[in-house]
């Protein structure tokens, strides 16, 4: 199994949840610029997509999208979803919601956009993230326990605060208590983060 990422980029959530999953894989940082692997491959070839992340799975199979990759991961590890009937649902709510209304918002930050379309995507993704910290109960979104959907939420957080967003303040004592996990120390490690 290979995870092609790019330093920082969504796809750490997945090196993340891998980590966290126990699961063994190798991992190959992409140049999105040029689409090429560190081993020099075509990464369009992996994705035609173009865009981080994408999972080769032992069987050949490759997934793309954090949504699809977080998900397979729990899978693999039922720690890393809520229990419970209904618990595979709410997890792909709170996937697609950090997916689409949290993730999606950060575009202007990354495309070079005026300061004002950023002023107003930051609006959005605060009260967006305000939404997730008025829920929150316990230390992590789902309870006492990381789910893969923290480790997606994390990456955001991370972003957030490169932008120079105020997040509120139980989501960087969260942030900060995600730091020191093992598998994040780990995967941001391998990206040459930390």
């Amino acid at each position: 199994m290979k995870l092609y990422y790019a330093p920082g980029a969504c796809s750490l959530a997945d090196h993340i949840a891998l980590h966290q999953a126990g699961l063994s894989f190798e991992h190959e940082k992409v140049d999105l610029k040029t689409k090429r692997t560190a081993s020099g491959a075509d990464f369009n070839a992996v994705n035609p997509k173009g865009y981080v992340p994408a999972l080769t799975l032992d069987t050949g199979e490759i997934l793309t999208e954090n949504v699809a990759i977080l998900d397979w991961v729990a899978h693999q590890n039922s720690a890393l979803k809520p229990s419970g009937a209904m618990g595979h649902t709410h997890l792909l709510e709170l996937l697609a919601f950090i997916s689409t209304e949290i993730h999606k918002a950060f575009k202007p930050f990354f495309s070079g956009a005026g300061d004002e379309e950023k002023r107003k995507a930051g609006e959005v993704i605060l009260k967006r993230m305000w939404y997730l910290a008025d829920r929150m109960k316990d230390d992590f979104l789902f309870g006492s326990s990381v789910s893969v959907a923290d480790c997606y939420l994390f990456v955001m957080l991370l972003w957030a605060q490169k932008n120079g967003l105020d997040v509120p303040a139980k989501l960087v004592a969260y942030r900060d208590r995600m730091m020191t996990l093992p598998s994040v120390r780990t995967a941001m490690t391998h990206e040459g983060l930390i």
